[in-house]
């Protein structure tokens, strides 16, 4: 694959043919939720997650494909989906979450949606009123927060929302997965730039006067045609601007393979792995040393053949210990186990191996 030519000349065919074959599900079957212990600006607390079905993420399906990791469209409906329909299903995904615990303490409610929770075409501003109105009655839920690419972050439309919400924080989360504007295009088709992801971290922060509104990045771990040793620098340089241009908070999302994706088409092939666990760990020794904002490393797939891991013996301790360090913002302990050597050689000579491998075939 030349790395030079943009992913959408071979990401559109790649969504085409999972569109396709998609078994349409009526919005209601497409919801889920869940929910456990989690950070929250004011200390540890419990998180309610809840996925609203809507009509799909406008950039994965604008033609260009979307991004070359994610596959979340696959949770969408496809369709408009009304507000009356939306407000019920969130519902009854929240009164699951509340019947299994009462609400006690300090909350943070976190709605995911297939792409932008501020695109008025996913979520209709009436649905968005009647949701926080439900969330509004419960005074320990102290964050919402919401998703959504830069172009739908405006003021006019934080603005609507953060009026919405009674002395909560309202946070949002921008995928901006790498500071390199080289790997947003070229290895992950993210469709917007280092420029646009600050315009809308200013607009956020030009409103914090006024209201509870805050800011997250996520940052993907290990992009295709990334070695092991890249994944890391570039994990730890992103965390350094996000906290530079005025993030609140980060959220590191370690690669793990989704159906219907250029990732997995890789990682069939053999040209491509999941980050190991050892650099996760090493990403958040470096970020949590010179990143003064919070850091969470999500753990989901840890361990599994599609997500990270090292080996059997120390993948659950591992996992265990990172989700320990969320709660608590502190460095991991030291820990050791033989698979450590072949994840420092991969990191060491990933780099040599790959010059090699790029001059024979320039050869």
């Amino acid at each position: 694959m030349n790395t030079q030519q943009p992913l959408n000349n071979i990401l559109p065919e790649i969504r085409r043919k999972a569109l396709k074959k998609m078994d349409k599900k009526p919005p209601i079957h497409l919801a889920a939720s869940w929910s456990g212990d989690d950070l929250l600006y004011s200390g540890p607390g419990r998180t309610i997650f809840i996925i609203l079905p809507t009509p799909g993420c406008a950039w994965a399906l604008s033609g260009s494909g979307g991004c070359s990791m994610c596959s979340y469209i696959a949770d969408s409906p496809l369709e408009e989906v009304s507000s009356e329909e939306l407000v019920e299903i969130f519902n009854v995904q929240f009164e699951r979450q509340t019947k299994r615990e009462p609400i006690s303490g300090p909350t943070a409610i976190k709605i995911f949606v297939s792409g932008s929770f501020l695109n008025k075409e996913e979520i209709p501003q009436e649905a968005q009123k009647e949701i926080f109105k439900i969330i509004n009655e419960y005074n320990d839920i102290e964050e919402v927060v919401v998703e959504s690419r830069p172009e739908f972050v405006t003021e006019e439309v934080l603005r609507e929302c953060c009026s919405l919400l009674k002395d909560k924080i309202f946070e949002v989360s921008i995928g901006l997965e790498s500071s390199s504007d080289y790997i947003k295009k070229y290895k992950i088709n993210k469709g917007f730039t280092n420029e646009d992801f600050q315009k809308a971290i200013d607009i956020i922060k030009s409103l914090k006067s006024d209201y509870k509104i805050t800011s997250k990045a996520y940052i993907f771990v290990k992009p295709i045609l990334t070695s092991e040793k890249e994944a890391i620098e570039d994990a730890v340089a992103s965390a350094k601007y996000a906290e530079e241009v005025g993030v609140d908070r980060i959220s590191f999302c370690p690669a793990t393979i989704h159906k219907d994706t250029l990732m997995e088409v890789l990682w069939r092939r053999g040209s491509y792995q999941p980050p190991w666990i050892w650099s996760i760990l090493k990403i958040i020794k470096e970020v949590r040393s010179s990143v003064k904002i919070p850091v969470i490393m999500d753990t989901s797939g840890f361990g599994t053949r599609r997500g990270p891991s090292n080996c059997k013996k120390c993948n659950k301790k591992l996992k265990n210990m990172i989700i320990e360090s969320n709660l608590n913002q502190t460095i991991p302990e030291e820990f050791e186990c033989d698979c450590k050597n072949r994840w420092v050689a991969d990191v060491e000579f990933s780099e040599v191996t790959r010059s090699t491998t790029n001059l024979t075939k320039n050869n």
